[in-house]
């Protein structure tokens, strides 16, 4: 038991360690009013952290709330980085980009695409980006990866958000669709022999992988 409380402890240091601007925090608060569950701050930072050391310039996000994780991976992004973010909910756009102009974000850095990620992302060039972002709707990640693949040159990352999805993953006897579902794509990406991944848990679980 007290192995599992220090653990526990653990976790929630890391959680807090980097810290969260106002701007952030102000459009975590807008999204949670929206009814969405916005990466968390080290989730948020292990992003920025990978989109700097990609030398990120064209990222794409399915996804964008209220623009939480679009904060982050602005800010790891190159200068001159693109930011393509996908959302069914106009609503939610309207906050990203309200977000974005607060922290000081040119508008030619982002580009808020109001649709169903499933018909946006054919749209867009093969090998071009090298970031993939999914924090959207559950039932459709096995889409989200395959249109991530393609998406990404080689030495690209793709992340998933909610890898563990409420510790219900690692709990064999939860067997509702969704958990059912991540478990698989879980296992799915660990085992696609054009990435090499890792599950962190941070946060919700981000899991991350990179194109061979």
């Amino acid at each position: 038991m007290a192995d599992a409380m220090l653990n526990q402890a653990s976790l929630s240091y890391a959680e807090s360690f980097a810290g969260e601007d106002e701007i952030t925090a102000t459009a975590r608060l807008r999204a949670h009013d929206f009814g969405c569950t916005p990466i968390g701050p080290a989730g948020g930072a292990t992003l920025r952290m990978l989109a700097a050391a990609a030398g990120a310039r064209s990222v794409v996000e399915i996804g964008t709330g209220a623009g939480v994780s679009g904060l982050y991976l602005l800010a790891g992004m190159a200068t001159d980085g693109v930011l393509t973010t996908i959302d069914l909910e106009g609503e939610h756009q309207r906050a990203a980009k309200d977000a974005f102009t607060s922290a000081g974000v040119a508008p030619g850095r982002y580009r808020l695409i109001n649709g169903s990620a499933s018909e946006v992302l054919p749209r867009l060039r093969d090998a071009a980006y090298d970031l993939v972002l999914v924090d959207a709707d559950k039932d459709a990640y096995e889409v989200y990866y395959e249109q991530a693949i393609r998406l990404l040159r080689g030495g690209g990352i793709v992340a998933f958000d909610n890898m563990l999805w409420h510790d219900r993953v690692a709990d064999p006897s939860q067997r509702d669709p969704d958990t059912l579902l991540l478990r698989e794509l879980g296992k799915l990406v660990r085992d696609d022999p054009r990435l090499l991944s890792a599950l962190l848990p941070v946060g919700d679980g981000l899991l991350v992988g990179v194109k061979r």
